[in-house]
């Protein structure tokens, strides 16, 4: 199997090298050269370890990683995904929150991290990996590296734009991992990274990766919960699953697209996205008008740019082929506030703001479109990162896991920057210099 970029240039690459270049060299993202069929049949939906093995070894054939595949599985996927009914509702919830940092990005970031420290191993100097973070990504990523060596961790966040959870999660680190707060929006957090990648002096001074998932390593493993939510919906009533994806960089719903690419029984994808609405107004007018994003209650899906458009639009590339495989739809503040305090009202679920996203997007559907499919919402986050919205919303104290307590009792350090290439180029320069 081989990369290419997004942009059609160069030519195709392994995996082990897509995933430490992150970028291609035109700016570009990697995609696969051209996507496996998996029977669907063959693959067991539990563990997910077993999962991963069978949808991904395709993706690893004739790489230096794949004798590896089932060691690295292993590492990313050692906590559950599971399918859990909503007592009184049609509808399934894939929740992807049990993992170390309470967030679906754990699963893409422990797998990047088992591959890359492999990748990595005897390399000089260290690889620095940039991450723009809106929230989830910069404390799975800071979790999954934290004391690996060989590697180095840069996590830029939108100072002020973070659940104060989250920000926790991003600053508590030492030794391999540092936080710069960057006064500004996620997406100048994302042009500052894309910059540092293009910058020819920057490159001579660093080696530089990414952890965003525009690295095709944290993408991939993505598509192995969602193989095993449809498989596991499929073996229940024999039918596929439709699902609705909590949406911002993209990500999460590009991988969930793979999957059904690849053969898994998968129908509808929804994305749900908050008052960032770039994609449903894209789906809806045809023209593509990435905007400044603004702050919600759902803020790790707070972007106005997102990077996996790319993707998507290099696999769909007229807007009628891109309609007929997604579909988008947007909720204000109002709607998730309301969503989350109704849904515990009405079936005792607790959503984080993403989750209820979905939730909305779903209970906003008709009547006839809600039965004719097997309908599963996507619940990204723990509601307990986001307990001070939540717990004023239903009344009731959310617990804590304990992962996400014992992270939250660690100190905090970060430093502030400007939003400027000079000010990130400097800090980056004065890191990989002392190594």
């Amino acid at each position: 199997m081989r990369y290419v970029s997004t942009r059609g240039t160069g030519t195709g690459i392994s995996l082990s090298e897509a995933i430490t270049a992150g970028l291609a060299d035109d700016g570009g993202l990697f995609v696969p050269e051209k996507f496996p069929r998996v029977a669907a049949g063959a693959i067991v939906s539990s563990p997910l370890s077993r999962t991963a093995l069978h949808v991904l070894e395709p993706f690893f054939e004739g790489d230096p990683l794949a004798n590896e595949l089932e060691a690295i599985a292993g590492a990313a996927f050692d906590f559950p995904a599971p399918v859990t009914r909503v007592q009184g509702a049609r509808v399934d919830v894939l929740e992807l929150f049990h993992g170390p940092t309470a967030a679906f990005k754990d699963f893409g970031a422990r797998f990047l991290a088992a591959c890359m420290t492999r990748i990595e191993r005897g390399a000089a100097p260290p690889l620095t990996i940039l991450v723009a973070t809106s929230g989830d990504t910069g404390g799975a990523v800071a979790a999954a590296f934290h004391r690996q060596p060989g590697i180095q961790v840069v996590i830029l966040f939108p100072k002020g734009r973070v659940s104060p959870r989250q920000e926790h999660q991003l600053t508590c680190w030492d030794t391999n991992v540092s936080a710069l707060a960057v006064r500004g929006s996620f997406d100048d957090c994302q042009e500052l990274v894309k910059a540092a990648f293009q910058d020819a002096s920057l490159r001579e001074t660093c080696r530089l990766s990414s952890a965003n998932s525009i690295n095709i390593g944290r993408l991939l493993p993505q598509t192995v919960y969602y193989s095993a939510a449809s498989l596991q919906v499929w073996e229940r009533t024999g039918e596929p699953a439709s699902f609705i994806v909590p949406s911002g960089n993209l990500g999460n719903a590009t991988a969930c697209l793979w999957a059904r690419e690849i053969g898994m029984p998968i129908e509808h994808v929804v994305l749900a996205h908050n008052a960032n609405r770039t994609v449903p107004d894209f789906l809806d007018s045809g023209s593509w008008r990435p905007r400044a994003s603004v702050a919600t209650l759902a803020s790790a899906m707070d972007v106005g740019d997102p990077s996996n458009m790319e993707r998507l639009r290099a696999r769909y590339p007229d807007l009628d082929s891109l309609r007929a495989g997604i579909s988008a739809a947007w909720v204000t503040d109002a709607e998730i506030s309301q969503r989350i305090a109704a849904d515990f009202r009405a079936y005792g679920r607790t959503w984080c703001p993403h989750t209820a996203t979905a939730a909305e997007v779903f209970a906003r559907m008709p009547s006839t479109q809600r039965r004719a499919a097997n309908w599963v919402l996507v619940s990204t986050a723990h509601p307990a990162k986001f307990a001070e919205i939540v717990e004023r919303l239903t009344g009731r104290d959310v617990p804590m896991p304990p992962a996400l307590a014992s992270l939250l009792r660690r100190p905090r350090r970060h430093v502030e920057i400007e939003s400027t290439f000079r000010a990130l180029a400097g800090y980056l320069q004065e890191k990989c210099s002392s190594h």
